[in-house]
């Protein structure tokens, strides 16, 4: 085909849509390169502080927002979405249960980056069969890649108030990847954003990590203190971190809009290892080859042991004061890691002051 022939780009991106839904994806949709806005977005947020150390926001230079730069000869960007709520999912009450442990829902099952990235090279392989050799290179979340405005832009949904995408059909419980390609498709029109005057997000946040209307301080999230940070959490943030142990997800929970989410009919996304209703006793009585063992194929196993052990710690330190709580605690002392014992310290004074509180 000509890959210069309107009328042919326009039926070539229809089937690009329809080849995604076969291969399980939600929604495809095609953007332009332009992100000089989302670029100054970008710098901003560094110049505030708010990525944190995370380097690898800004360390690619203009790579992240000049697709172009990335991967030379790219027109066009395929990006795509993949539900991942699982099914029967009862997050609130985990959250309500100082007991149990709250894991982000994006991170119960297998990792999501193998099995998208091999979708997607599907796609891209099923695009080559139908027009012949063409320049492209797929991306899960793994490159200097702005993936979500390139979502806004190619029409999944707008940029919700807490940072992340929301679509009117689906909510926002949902992977992105994308698809950088030298064809010039047809692309699509963002969608009109429906936030409105809903600050639900704003509001129910544990840390105030989001500091105002679409912008997250990341030195606040407890997605990123209990998954980036590689340090001691600060201490002032740990009594409000409750149960979270990896993520959080209270931002979406609480989005009007996640009322039509669609959980997920991948049976990868599905939760492994009772991570969606296990005890923190239970976790933390793990040893390192047992976490190894069990976060086997889980986005669960890049924070580590050491981390793994830190954030459970400190949600046992925000929990009820039960002697099996102290003794699970006192018990892990001798063998921890300085990090690790800081923060076992810091539970066994916090429910120390809580029983005397309560007595």
């Amino acid at each position: 085909m000509s890959v210069h022939d309107a009328k042919e780009l326009a039926s070539l991106a229809a089937r690009i849509r329809e080849w995604s839904r076969t291969l399980g994806f939600q929604q495809a949709g095609i953007a332009d390169i332009d992100l000089k806005v989302a670029g100054e977005h970008l710098r901003e947020a560094v110049a505030q502080g708010h990525l944190a150390d995370m380097d690898y926001m800004w360390k690619h230079g203009s790579k992240r927002h000049h697709p172009e730069e990335l991967v030379p000869g790219t027109l066009r960007v395929i990006s795509v979405r993949m539900d991942y709520l699982p099914p029967e999912d009862d997050a609130e009450a985990i959250l309500r249960n100082p007991a149990k442990a709250f894991v982000s829902r994006y991170a119960l099952g297998r990792d999501y980056h193998k099995l998208m990235r091999k979708r997607l090279q599907k796609l891209a392989k099923r695009i080559q069969e139908d027009i012949g050799e063409f320049g492209f290179r797929v991306f899960v979340d793994s490159a200097p890649v702005l993936e979500k405005p390139l979502a806004v832009k190619a029409g999944l949904g707008w940029m919700g108030k807490h940072t992340n995408i929301i679509n009117r059909q689906a909510g926002s419980w949902f992977f992105l990847g994308e698809i950088y390609t030298d064809l010039p498709l047809p692309i699509d029109t963002p969608v009109e954003a429906h936030c409105g005057r809903c600050t639900s997000c704003i509001d129910i946040c544990p840390t105030r990590a989001i500091v105002a209307p679409y912008r997250l301080d990341a030195r606040l999230c407890i997605s990123y203190l209990t998954i980036e940070l590689f340090g001691p959490i600060p201490e002032q943030l740990r009594p409000l971190m409750g149960n979270h142990i990896y993520g959080c997800d209270d931002c979406m929970m609480v989005c009007p809009w996640n009322r039509f989410a669609v959980p997920s009919e991948e049976t990868d996304f599905l939760p492994r290892q009772g991570l969606d209703r296990a005890g923190l006793l239970e976790l933390f009585g793990w040893n390192e080859d047992e976490f190894l063992k069990r976060t086997e194929g889980s986005p669960i196993r890049r924070i580590g042991f050491e981390r793994w052990q830190r954030n459970i710690a400190v949600a046992l330190g925000n929990g009820d004061p039960r002697p099996e709580v102290f003794n699970a605690l006192s018990a892990a002392l001798p063998d921890a890691t300085s990090l690790v014992k800081e923060h076992i310290n810091w539970a066994l004074q916090e429910l120390a002051n809580r029983k005397t509180q309560s007595t």
